[in-house]
């Protein structure tokens, strides 16, 4: 996966409820950037191009850089944020360092491609079970999302995680027999009980 995106942010020397409000009045956010064995800061990024990043088509796996002002840049990923409940604005970010040569875990969100057999032509029902698939590799080779052909899938057919097609290099972390699409039988309600005839007035 691309880190070509690149962010500046701005160091903060305040923390706590107030600095954080000053600092969003001012069009910006707090965020920290932690990990890789290195101290945590404290800086400011612009909320919209986070945002972007959170949209995009990676979204949160998205590896991008950070360039603190007067400071490091480092490659990136966003792994916690916060939202105002009403509003949706964001508030906050984590953003945490990615060493490029190590191994890491992520989910990846499954995408579903086609219209299945069984639905089309047998009148069954596509039910997706499984949504992200934990995977583990190197940050460069992280997938934007994993494909899922049902084209063929007939009534009580599936694809397990076992049946993914994954990348070189990339590992499910889930056992093979998990589910996850199938087409299953649309179930016949059962006839409603005939209503009570109306008592004949005398």
């Amino acid at each position: 996966m691309s880190n070509s995106i690149s962010i500046e942010a701005e160091l903060r020397s305040q923390t706590g409820k107030g600095a954080a409000h000053k600092i969003r009045r001012e069009g910006k956010i707090p965020a920290t950037v932690y990990g890789a064995h290195q101290d945590p800061v404290n800086v400011t990024v612009d909320p919209k191009t986070v945002a972007g990043i959170l949209h995009s088509e990676a979204g949160h796996n998205t590896i991008f850089q950070v360039q603190v002002r007067g400071g490091e840049t480092s490659s990136v990923m966003i792994v916690d944020w916060q939202r105002d409940p009403v509003k949706g604005k964001l508030l906050h970010v984590d953003l945490k360092r990615i060493a490029m040569n190590e191994v890491m875990r992520v989910k990846v969100p499954v995408v579903v491609r086609g219209e299945a057999y069984g639905v089309k032509t047998q009148g069954g029902i596509l039910d997706q079970v499984t949504r992200e698939v934990e995977v583990e590799c190197l940050p460069a080779s992280i997938p934007e999302h994993i494909d899922v052909d049902v084209t063929e899938l007939a009534i009580g057919q599936n694809v397990r995680a076992g049946d993914l097609k994954l990348a070189e290099g990339v590992r499910p972390l889930m056992d093979a027999d998990r589910v996850i699409v199938h087409v299953i039988a649309v179930k016949e309600s059962a006839p409603a009980e005939a209503a009570p005839a109306e008592e004949v007035k005398k």
